[in-house]
């Protein structure tokens, strides 16, 4: 982001992992960079930095909160709650926080990427690639793209007059580089390479190639491809190479800015979940229009092991991520409380039938990539983003009706199931709603061995319908009647009252949780 402000920084990461506690300078002061304290080295002059506390405890900061502001500096940034946010307001600078447990080193690099790696104008961070490939085109003389480790092409040049194949038309029309055996073996020999290799045409038409990989450290981050004429320059293998070292910076700054707009967004759908967000704000930065949406919620299932749940979650939000992106384009989702949570365009569905076959698609993903089971539930359909929080809380009580007989559904397919859910947390909640004569039916049960609670609820359940009662009793209709008047003679309720036999069919139902059926 150019000229970085202090408001810049919070929109970017604000909220559970960065907490503002006082700015008196205001969010407009700049943000030049992240620094690390060090408690054996003089504090440089620093205008606009970020001091981090390392070795500081939080309540014991106030000394640093004053050197960083004689400092020049626009904040002081501790680990944990109890800051010295007095003493930072007397001396002018901005307090901030991290989570107690966060490392150091990752509140740094967060920090300094939100600082100096903002989103491009184009909104994905590989404006610059563009322009890298022009220049490789011409110093080399060929025409050139830019590629991820998946072969997906990340830019091209377009030089005029420089000689191009069908290869190279067809990669740029679908940005993604036509697959073939013999194109997979180049590729193995690209990245097994050094340095800069040359690939011969593959099939007639076609034309050679130099190719070189793009690496920062050990890890590969792409490659860059040149068509090769016939006319490179003399220098063209030191030109690509000096390319793909340029390449390799362009597309750590660019991963970096995806990750925080990412993250960004992220922070955006968890305020839209949580009624906490602007919509209208939060629709034009998520590059959401009017419309119906619906929230789909994602679980891992109570088999996975709990030291390894974390983790297995953050790879149910890349894989839930890239199933929404693969139907939906630029997708948001974001993991919450062990739930991955994606906001889902319902403009044009009909029933529900392309949410569901979504859900059931990334269950039967996860199950094979993750070997652990997964839950899927989908929230009603509302009529825009200021209901999102209702969607979400559908989602919710789904998810914890759902099991193994049934994975996926939609919280019209489980209607009862979660108004019985509901009516037992609401009734249980309120000592006027949990008590009356349920536990008298219950408590003579277990003194005397009768079974007139289960007889009571056959008989609800039946419509109070003697025959149909004794059906799911699997009794003779004479013995449930005569349970039903021993009921009313022993334990004192009456049954020719209609709203008693409402409330007692609910209670016996929700919170002595008892169904009609004859195998019980």
């Amino acid at each position: 982001m150019d000229a970085c402000t202090l408001g810049d920084l919070l929109d970017v990461i604000g909220g559970p992992s960065v907490r503002l506690h006082t700015a008196p300078a205001g969010l407009t002061s700049p943000v030049t960079e992240a620094l690390l304290y060090d408690a054996h080295a003089p504090l440089p002059s620093a205008p606009g930095a970020l001091l981090l506390a390392v070795g500081v405890r939080a309540a014991a900061a106030g000394p640093l909160a004053r050197a960083a502001a004689e400092a020049g500096m626009t904040g002081l940034v501790v680990r944990g709650p109890g800051g010295p946010v007095a003493e930072a307001e007397a001396a002018g600078v901005a307090l901030l926080s991290v989570d107690e447990d966060a490392a150091w080193h990752h509140a740094h690099l967060l920090l300094a990427s939100a600082i100096g790696a903002g989103p491009s104008p184009a909104g994905n961070g590989l404006g610059d690639l563009f322009a890298l490939a022009d220049a490789v085109a011409t110093a080399v003389g060929g025409a050139t793209a830019v590629e991820d480790p998946r072969q997906r092409i990340l830019a091209y040049s377009t030089i005029p007059g420089q000689a191009v194949d069908e290869d190279r038309r067809q990669g740029i029309l679908g940005l993604q580089v036509p697959g073939s055996p013999a194109n997979s073996e180049q590729y193995r020999v690209l990245f097994a390479a050094r340095g800069v290799v040359r690939l011969p045409a593959l099939g007639e038409g076609n034309l050679p190639r130099l190719a070189v990989a793009v690496r920062a450290g050990g890890e590969t981050l792409g490659s860059l491809w040149v068509v090769d004429d016939g006319s490179p320059a003399e220098d063209a293998e030191q030109a690509l190479a000096q390319g793909a070292s340029t390449a390799a910076l362009l597309l750590l700054r660019a991963r970096a800015a995806q990750e925080l707009a990412r993250h960004q967004d992220g922070e955006l759908l968890r305020r839209l979940l949580d009624g906490t967000a602007e919509t209208g704000t939060a629709a034009h930065r998520l590059g959401l229009g009017e419309g119906p949406v619906r929230v789909g919620a994602f679980v891992l299932g109570s088999g996975t092991p709990a030291h390894d749940s974390e983790r297995t979650s953050l790879r149910l939000l890349d894989l839930v991520r890239l199933q929404c992106e693969v139907r939906y384009g630029r997708h948001v989702c974001v993991l919450m409380d062990g739930v991955v949570y994606a906001l889902l365009p319902a403009v044009g569905e009909r029933g529900g039938a392309r949410h569901r076959r979504l859900a059931e698609d990334i269950v039967a993903r996860a199950g094979q990539a993750l070997r652990v089971p997964v839950r899927a539930g989908l929230g009603e359909v509302v009529p825009g983003l200021a209901d999102v929080r209702a969607s979400r809380d559908d989602a919710d009580l789904v998810l914890r009706v759902l099991g193994p007989e049934l994975p996926v559904a939609a919280v019209d397919e489980v209607r009862p199931r979660v108004t019985l859910l509901r009516l037992t947390e609401l009734l249980g909640e309120r000592r006027e709603l949990s008590a009356g004569s349920w536990r008298r039916v219950l408590a003579y049960d277990t003194e005397h061995g009768t079974d007139y609670a289960r007889t009571l609820v056959c008989w609800f359940d039946a419509g109070c319908d003697m025959a149909g009662a004794a059906k799911l009793l699997a009794v003779h209709p004479n013995t449930c009647r005569y349970r039903l008047r021993q009921a009313q003679q022993h334990v004192g309720i009456d049954l020719d009252d209609p709203d008693e036999r409402l409330v007692l069919w609910l209670q016996l139902r929700t919170l002595a949780g008892l169904r009609a059926s004859a195998s019980s």
